[in-house]
């Protein structure tokens, strides 16, 4: 089990290059996160959700995702609380006080999905969450040092020397652990180090000193990681890339699944750009697109405090593309309902941006489907769909995408306006490229992007067998 001195370190990054590089020399690899908190999402084969950072992992190993791979998944909705989606279906809706008191009843199911995936393994990597050393949260963990004592599982500590103080977070960490935890540490991984590694060593020689605790490697910086799906928002760069094809995505207050724009991100004559909260949206935007969110209602308020409202309708005057993906084509609609609550108080509705002559209420099930289909021009795509509300409207009657055969989305007359439930459907390599194209003709296409997600992969694992020494790793987990 990798766990961390703190939040953001590496360790999902981390699990992802050891499962690479373990499952290429034959094991049977599965990833595992007990509980984890992110509303950016993975659908499953089985129609349920994980942490989009456990999907990867699976990939990584060979396999497919399955929701056995993160039983807790905890997707904020407010400041204080979250929707509760256990074993890939959601629970209910609690606040942090309350899923506190909730967590001792998750062990068990967490344990069962545990001992489920290692019954058809030869190694489970576990990621954990946060820091390893939250002391008062201990009581319920679940996610940490209380899983890994129910589980019996052997831990490695990893520490991000890129934000400082990574002496005193290993050495805080061990001396804030019980000795029964401490007796866990098998050692420590030095995570996305830049410099000269010789002169980190009087600082091995302390920790060790002081610890105990060994040393499994130093990982320098790998710059390729941004090519790979990031798990948290806090994560997304105001800007990625230096083209002359600008996409502005405003960054919502619950933004959701924003690994959606990875794809367009690689391309490289886009500019794509998180618009952060107090900045307007670019006047020279070629595209703007309303991503996906955890809250659709208080999320158009949030925009509407923005000033975004005036900024995306102002683009569309210009006669420029606006596109909208699940809530964010919920949003350019011309109504938003909740009467049952679903995201929040019961009978909560808002007026939409109006760009499209849709209207859409918070009702029924949660789709959760693996989907493939086709754009207007007959061209490929796949995804998932993960989204509460149905969507109807004069508009809905030219569809952006056939999905299963089913129709999706809407489109304007000008045809200018767009939106979608399909998440990832940038991935798809002739939509994209259409897209693109459509925007600003003659540029260069032909990006390969699910092959360079794997070859990325390949690179990490590579970059960890040069630094870390993998075969104590595996010691370590008995092998």
């Amino acid at each position: 089990m990798l766990q961390g001195t703190g939040s953001d370190v590496g360790k999902s990054l981390l699990a992802a290059g050891l499962c690479r590089a373990l499952a290429r020399r034959g094991l049977k690899v599965r990833p595992f996160k007990p509980q984890n908190m992110s509303n950016n999402a993975a659908v499953t084969a089985d129609g349920g959700e994980i942490g989009r950072a456990q999907a990867l992992q699976a990939r990584a190993c060979f396999v497919a995702p399955a929701s056995d791979m993160n039983p807790v998944l905890l997707k904020p909705q407010t400041d204080i609380g979250a929707q509760v989606v256990v074993q890939g279906k959601v629970l209910g809706n609690a606040t942090a006080r309350d899923y506190h008191a909730l967590k001792p009843t998750l062990l068990p199911r967490v344990l069962e999905s545990f001992r489920r995936l290692a019954a058809e393994a030869d190694l489970v990597m576990v990621e954990g969450a946060g820091s390893a050393a939250e002391v008062n949260l201990r009581a319920a963990d679940i996610a940490n040092m209380g899983f890994a004592e129910a589980a019996d599982v052997p831990v490695v500590l990893v520490a991000d020397i890129d934000r400082g103080g990574v002496i005193a977070s290993i050495v805080g960490t061990w001396e804030l652990l019980p000795e029964a935890e401490r007796a866990r540490l098998k050692g420590y991984v030095i995570n996305k180090f830049r410099g000269d590694p010789a002169l980190f060593r009087p600082a091995l020689d302390l920790i060790a000193e002081r610890t105990g605790l060994a040393c499994f490697g130093i990982v320098p910086w790998f710059p390729e990681a941004a090519r790979l799906p990031a798990e948290d928002a806090a994560s997304l760069r105001a800007g990625a890339g230096t083209g002359a094809l600008r996409i502005a995505v405003p960054r919502l207050s619950r933004i959701a699944n924003f690994d959606d724009f990875d794809p367009l991100a690689a391309e490289p004559d886009v500019r794509l750009s998180f618009v952060a909260p107090g900045s307007p949206i670019p006047a020279d935007a070629d595209l703007v697109i309303l991503p996906g969110s955890k809250a659709t209602v208080a999320d158009l308020a949030f925009l509407r405090e923005q000033g975004w409202d005036i900024d995306i309708l102002a683009h569309a005057r210009r006669g420029r593309p606006v596109l909208g993906i699940c809530a964010g084509y919920q949003m350019l609609g011309r109504m938003v309902s909740d009467p049952l609550g679903v995201e929040g108080p019961a009978g909560g509705s808002a007026p939409g941006l109006g760009l499209l002559d849709v209207a859409t209420e918070m009702a029924g099930d949660k789709v959760l489907a693996e989907v493939a289909g086709t754009d207007r021009a007959g061209r490929p795509v796949k995804g998932y769909e993960m989204h509460m509300g149905r969507t109807h409207g004069p508009d809905a009657a030219r569809p952006f995408l056939t999905l299963a055969g089913t129709p999706d989305g809407a489109v304007s007359p000008d045809g200018r306006v767009m939106g979608c439930y399909l998440h990832g459907l940038f991935a798809s390599d002739s939509f994209r490229a259409a897209l693109l194209e459509g925007i600003r003709p003659g540029r260069d296409g032909g990006l390969a992007y699910e092959a360079l997600v794997d070859q990325v992969l390949d690179r990490l694992a590579d970059h960890l067998e040069a630094h870390l020494d993998v075969k104590a790793l595996v010691d370590v987990a008995g092998i």
